[in-house]
């Protein structure tokens, strides 16, 4: 029923003679699931109004997930903010020599682990491990770790490190992607984030982040991943000195390595904030654009199953927008345990939500929620669990009585 319903919402904008023969042709190719071209991916952030390609958006969400909205109980470990990197937009990192800075740190394996124990007991089901670039922090470093976490907790999903530190550490031990990928997978990782992505465009990337590695090695590694039978995510950093084709250019990159490997879960746009970086002097994209992006980025990739919203970075107002917007992934519960958009300023300085939260922002925008694990099996549907709140007597207030 909610099919037909978006399908005639999408036949009504057909019926618009405000539109162009160009909006329209997009319009038929979603109802069609036909795929978009560059141009056409361009012309949407061109000329796509918020409403026009947030039906188009809702229509596909809604084809691909239902009314399915998921979240996960998870926690992060950020082993450093220092980093051998210097990366324009990035106000969570330090350089080498800012060691001695109050707002820098670095975790022994050990406090690592005291993070991993502090969850025990707890029904948590992923660790997110990524931080900055240091050479202590090496291939042996990170297979004892995974060991060492898979030890204590075999079922605890281990998401960790972007393409970016395995660059860096591979080159360091002298090993190829193929060789070190193997060595990830076989002491324990089980997936990889999607960070370190930015702007594939060279253009774009040798401005913003000249010295870490480049697009086509960051594909390499999430396709060797794929190759090995291992899952992860993809991010795009948008809303800073970018055109609307460099987006596109980067998410058909994607949408290529995607349809050679089907091996990413998720695409997760990251919104640039501009606080304490050294590009503090770009304006930040405004909220319309948040949501259009959202939107388009649903629309053009086509076989990723799921566009998610990271809400530590957004906002859990915008995240909730986004739901209306192609998006159907809230993230997770976090804990406060990442403060990568904290120290860029957003709007969330302590990010952390209970169940019983994601829930209700979920069910207040009348979507399922769906609590799922690292790789989207469903570890229990919300949608009619009553939490303890739900059932106490909170009292009344006793109001005056009104004769006429």
């Amino acid at each position: 029923m909610n099919q037909r319903v978006n399908i005639e919402s999408l036949e009504l904008l057909l019926n618009d003679k405000a539109l162009s023969s160009d909006h329209k042709a997009i319009i038929k190719k979603v109802i069609a699931d036909e795929r978009l071209t560059p141009e056409e991916g361009v012309f949407l952030f061109e000329q796509g109004s918020l409403a026009y390609v947030g039906a188009l958006a809702d229509f596909i969400r809604r084809r691909k997930n239902g009314d399915n909205t998921y979240f996960n109980r998870n926690f992060h470990i950020e082993p450093t903010n220092l980093c051998v990197y210097d990366c324009k937009f990035c106000s969570y990192s330090r350089l080498i020599k800012q060691r001695s800075d109050q707002d820098a740190w670095e975790y022994t394996m050990e406090d690592m682990m005291n993070i991993v124990r502090k969850y025990d007991g707890q029904d948590v089901t992923e660790v997110h491990i990524v931080g900055g670039v240091l050479p202590q922090y090496d291939l042996p470093f990170y297979t004892e770790l995974f060991k060492k976490i898979k030890a204590h907790r075999p079922e605890l999903h281990v998401k960790a490190l972007t393409p970016v530190e395995y660059h860096y550490i591979f080159k360091k031990a002298k090993v190829s992607y193929e060789e070190g990928m193997r060595l990830i997978k076989e002491s324990g990782c089980d997936s990889l984030p999607g960070g370190g992505a930015e702007i594939f465009h060279p253009e774009i990337r040798k401005q913003i982040s000249a010295d870490k590695c480049n697009a086509e090695q960051w594909l390499q590694i999430h396709q060797i991943w794929h190759e090995l039978g291992m899952r992860s995510n993809a991010t795009m950093l948008y809303g800073h000195i970018e055109k609307w084709e460099h987006r596109i250019d980067h998410l058909e990159q994607l949408r290529q390595l995607q349809d050679k490997t089907k091996g990413f879960q998720t695409f997760i746009p990251l919104k640039f904030r501009n606080q304490d970086n050294q590009m503090s002097h770009v304006a930040e994209s405004t909220t319309v654009e948040d949501l259009r992006n959202y939107a388009i980025s649903r629309i053009y990739l086509d076989n990723f199953d799921h566009i998610k919203t990271y809400w530590p970075m957004i906002g859990r107002t915008t995240a909730q927008m986004a739901l209306a917007f192609g998006v159907d992934d809230l993230d997770g519960t976090i804990d406060d345990t990442t403060k990568i958009y904290s120290m860029a300023g957003s709007e969330e300085q302590n990010p952390a939500l209970s169940t019983q939260q994601l829930v209700e922002l979920i069910r207040r925008v009348g979507r399922r929620p769906i609590e799922r694990d690292t790789l989207y099996n469903v570890v229990q549907d919300y949608s009619d669990v009553e939490f303890a709140e739900d059932k106490e007597f909170r009292g009344y207030i006793s109001l005056p009585v009104v004769n006429n």
